[in-house]
Parts: structure tokens; sequence; C-alpha cells
């Protein structure tokens, strides 16, 4: 289904539900959408592809302090789409009398509408294939590449109604060596350029010709470590995991609760900003209030705001500032510092090198101490020179030290770090972070 098709079917079948609603009852109406080419790669060589175009609706009824949802498909045939939808109004109807009331739940307000669609410059479909495979023919080379248009919208029985469209790409890829070692990569955004797609790689097949050394086993213990774009980024996820979120700090589940009480802080050079100016996902959230185009999180290491949304107000007496339903992050960007990329090695001097994290968890979620394990491409460094990978570490550390004392600086540039999930339908946004030299990180294993 093409996008102005999918947008004027979800405007007649909002109109159209609207008009069925009865006194006191309250309609809100979600969309995800999207066409999206996949491309799944093995041994550098095309093993499935093909496109999906899909959308789903998602009506939640409210009456009386009671509400239901359901979620039913949408292909662009009116008559069958709005019996559908008319059908599932017709059961949550009969549904919500007989569920318990919700204290807290958050009726639909206001007027706000907003309309913004984003164009990109993607590959066609039928030259992707040769665009991507080239460079790497002579590689042990895996990935999936997904890429089209992304749409998110909503409206309500109050008003307010939206509409976000994204032409996006998403290339997340490993090189492996015979041994099976690997160099994990992601290559993403609004325009294909095939030479930074160049030497993206470029820089992938550097680290893959170090991986052929011999690993080196480090001891548990304390190292100087530069943690790359990625890894930071999956320290970043942490904070949409009983974080920033307001709910978390009233019920005591924050990890960062320490920081919002001034018990603690983190380094001067840490800034953490919502933004939503790349407009790489709506503002709107899922009552159709509209978050700042910037909302700054941390400021030179000090806590001025957390997520709120309307729910969490009504619970604890806050100010909402357009949170999503789990109060995470969805546009965050870490500031980035002065450390040049040429001055990393040099910087680091001997320690770690760790350009991947995984299997994060809480192992202390009060004091905010972190646990995972090192990834891909990893290396001992000594004396500012990559001396050879290592086997795989795992970590635990607290984030009030990795970004407050023992941050020595981030890089002087940001990467894009994109959100690549595909479960029910293409993620949208991503992360853009630095990469962060960090004192003393902590090895247990």
């Amino acid at each position: 289904m093409e996008r102005s098709n999918l947008e004027a079917i979800f405007n007649r079948l909002v109109a159209a539900l609207l008009n069925e609603l009865q006194p006191d009852e309250h309609l809100k109406i979600g969309l995800i959408g999207e066409q999206s080419q996949f491309t799944r790669f093995n041994h550098a060589k095309v093993r499935q592809t093909g496109c999906v175009n899909d959308a789903q609706l998602e009506l939640t009824l409210m009456h009386n302090q009671r509400h239901a949802f359901w979620h039913l498909p949408v292909t662009g045939d009116w008559e069958t789409d709005w019996q559908q939808a008319r059908s599932v109004l017709l059961d949550l109807r009969q549904d919500v009398p007989q569920l318990p009331e919700d204290p807290y739940l958050v009726l639909p307000t206001g007027n706000a509408k907003s309309h913004e669609v984003y164009s990109g410059a993607l590959l066609p479909a039928e030259s992707a294939v040769d665009a991507i495979l080239p460079t790497v023919a002579e590689l042990d080379f895996t990935g999936i590449y997904a890429a089209g248009s992304l749409v998110r919208a909503y409206a309500d029985s109050a008003g307010q109604q939206h509409w976000f469209a994204t032409e996006t790409f998403t290339l997340d890829y490993s090189l492996f060596t015979a041994e099976g070692q690997a160099v994990k990569g992601t290559f993403a955004g609004s325009e294909w350029d095939q030479t930074a797609y160049t030497e993206k790689l470029r820089d992938s097949k550097h680290q893959l010709a170090q991986l052929a050394r011999s690993p080196k086993s480090i001891p548990r213990g304390t190292y100087r470590t530069y943690l790359a774009p990625a890894a930071v980024s999956e320290l970043l996820q942490m904070f949409s995991w009983g974080g920033v979120s307001e709910a978390a700090m009233q019920q005591g589940a924050s990890a960062l609760r320490l920081l919002q009480q001034g018990e603690k802080q983190f380094s001067p050079l840490f800034y953490l900003t919502e933004n939503f100016q790349r407009g790489l996902v709506p503002r709107f959230n899922n009552w159709g209030e509209i978050a700042p185009s910037e909302l700054p999180i941390i400021q030179a290491g000090q806590l001025v705001n957390t997520l709120v949304n309307s729910r969490t107000a009504k619970e604890y007496g806050k100010i909402a500032n357009g949170a999503n339903g789990r109060e995470s992050l969805r546009s965050p960007e870490i500031a980035p510092g002065d450390l040049s990329a040429t001055a990393v090695l040099p910087r680091l001097e001997t320690g770690l090198y760790v350009s991947n994290l995984h299997y994060l968890n809480w192992s202390d979620r009060p004091t905010g101490r972190v646990t995972g394990m090192t990834r891909y491409a990893c290396f001992w460094v000594e004396d500012g020179t990559i001396v050879a990978p290592i086997e795989n570490l795992r970590f635990d550390e607290s984030l009030y030290r990795c970004f407050g004392e023992n941050l020595l600086a981030f890089t002087d540039t940001q990467e894009f770090i994109a959100e690549v999930g595909t479960y029910d339908n293409r993620s949208v946004g991503g992360s853009w972070v630095p990469g962060a030299l960090i004192e003393e990180f902590t090895y247990t294993l």
C-alpha cells in the first residue's frame, strides 16, 4: 500500500470510528506501517530477499474509568478494513465494562495536530545488492539490509491527530575470520552514501585483519578502556531500563536515583539530551502529546529532567513532558567531546579497546552497577598500539564511575547507532553517541 493511500485509509477510518462513539466513550487510534525491503546475506551471498507492505491499527476504548485495546491489520481495502475496525470497536465495548477501574487512566485531551514527512535517498530495491556486495565479495560477510518507508500515526476522540513518515535504511552486518571471530558493524541513515559505506567497511576490514592474531587472555581487574560508540550506545540503553523514568524514581527503582537526589553526579563532560530535531522518530506519544523538540536530561553531569508521561504525572502530581508509556529514551544524544579519532590509541596508552558490549543487566540497580560481556572486535593495546584481540570478558561497573569520576574524554565526533529491531515491525530511530575513554573500568571474569 502506498504511503498516500495508507494515510487516506487512516483518515477515513478515524472519521468513521469517531462517528460510532457513544456518549462518555473515549477512543485512541494508533497506526504502525511500513513498506520495507529486506535482504539477508550469508558468506557474501544473497540468501533471502523480499518486500514487506504492512500496517496495523491499535484501538483503545475508554469508558467509566476503564479501558481495553486491540490490534488489527490494515489491508488497504476500505470495506474489509472498516468491517474489521467496527467489529473490534463493538467487541471492546462489550469488554470494557467487565474490567476493573484504572485510577490513573489518562483520557485524551487537547487538539494537537502534526504532519511530518521526511524523504530519504535510498537505494532502488533492484540496486541494493550490487551496491553492497562488491565491497565485501572476498569476505565472510553476514547481515541484514532493511530499507523503506516507515509510518507512525495517532488520532483520538479529543481531536488530536498526528502523521509521521520517514524513509530510512539499516545494514546490520558482521565479518568473520576463518576461526569464527567477528567484527560487528551497522551502517544506517536516510541517504545512502556509497563512499561512506566503503569507508565504513574499510575500518571493519582493518579490525578483521587485527583479529587474525592469537587472542590474549586478560586477567580480571581494572583497565583503562576505550568504549567505541556502539559500546557506549549499549550502556545508554540501560538509562531507559529503570533509569531516567520519573515513575521509576518515585517507586525507588531507578538506577539514577542518587543522581536525582544529588548524592552522586556524572562527569561535567556528560551531556544527555532527547533530540527530536533530526526527524528520526515522531515527537508525539501514545496519548497524542508532543514532546519538546529538545529536552535536556543530564547537563554537565547533573540530572536536570526525568521523562514524565501523563499517567505518572497524574499518579504522583508531576508535570508531564511528552514521554512515552515506558518513559524511555526515544531520540537520545550524548554530546561529543574533544578526543580526536587519531588520538584514541595514544590516549588509551595501555588498556582495552572495546568495540561492542552485549547481555547487559543491572548487577546492583540502586548503585547503578551494570554487568555484561565484551563482544566482537575487542583488543589489548600497549603503548598506543593494538597488540592482540582479547578473549571475551565480563565487566561489572557503576555508571557513576564510568560516566563520572573515571570518564577521561568523549570523542569529538558522534556515530548514529540505529535501532535495527524487526520484531512485529521495523524499528525507528536510534542514538547519536561518541566514543568514551574511561579510567579503571572493572572486569570480573
